[in-house]
């Protein structure tokens, strides 16, 4: 199976693959839970916590700019595709947006099914981070999070919630599922944060 799906690099590619990472073609599909399936108009974005209390529909998110940029994922489970392209709106177009107050340190994303993940604000508000609704120019797959999903490429990938539902703004951190069932609170997988152990 490793052969055929997954090729272990020669080297770290200059910098781009992050220590114990294998490099794929495919887009292996994890998830908790069963796949959420819902149509681009119910998309509903709450903003909660320390900011203005708003919602962001599909058509609010749709009117925003919209940014397509290419860069390299990297999975908790030792796989990492290289060069992949997504399209939507940036996390800082979206903040231009929102009342942020003083005090916020960290944001909770919020998914449908109940799935959370959390994110220190400096990680939440880096340049390439998308509300993502394309995926290699087609519409986002609901096994890939579809129809939208926040992607946070500087981190391993469960850090970057499928279909998103929400954000609360915190004044500390907390860890969502995954953290509180014994991943990293981080996840940097440059440094292998994978568990919190490490």
């Amino acid at each position: 199976m490793l052969g055929k799906f997954f090729k272990k690099p020669a080297d770290d590619m200059g910098g781009r693959v992050p220590p114990g990472q294998t490099l794929t073609t495919r887009f292996p599909v994890l998830t908790y839970g069963p796949t959420q399936h819902y149509r681009p108009e119910d998309v509903v974005i709450r903003i909660t916590g320390l900011a203005g209390e708003r919602t962001f529909t599909w058509a609010d998110l749709m009117a925003l700019p919209q940014t397509t940029l290419t860069y390299d994922i990297h999975c908790v489970t030792h796989w990492s595709k290289l060069d992949t392209t997504w399209t939507g709106v940036r996390v800082t177009d979206l903040m231009a947006h929102l009342d942020l107050k003083s005090g916020a340190t960290h944001v909770m994303q919020h998914s449908v099914g109940g799935y959370t993940t959390n994110l220190a604000l400096e990680d939440f508000l880096r340049p390439e981070n998308l509300l993502a609704h394309t995926f290699d120019g087609q519409p986002l797959d609901a096994e890939h999070g579809g129809p939208l999903r926040l992607v946070v490429p500087h981190l391993y990938f469960w850090k970057s919630a499928k279909w998103l539902s929400g954000l609360e703004f915190m004044s500390a951190d907390q860890p969502g599922f995954w953290e509180r069932n014994g991943y990293h609170m981080r996840g940097d997988p440059f440094a292998e944060e994978r568990y919190d152990d490490d």
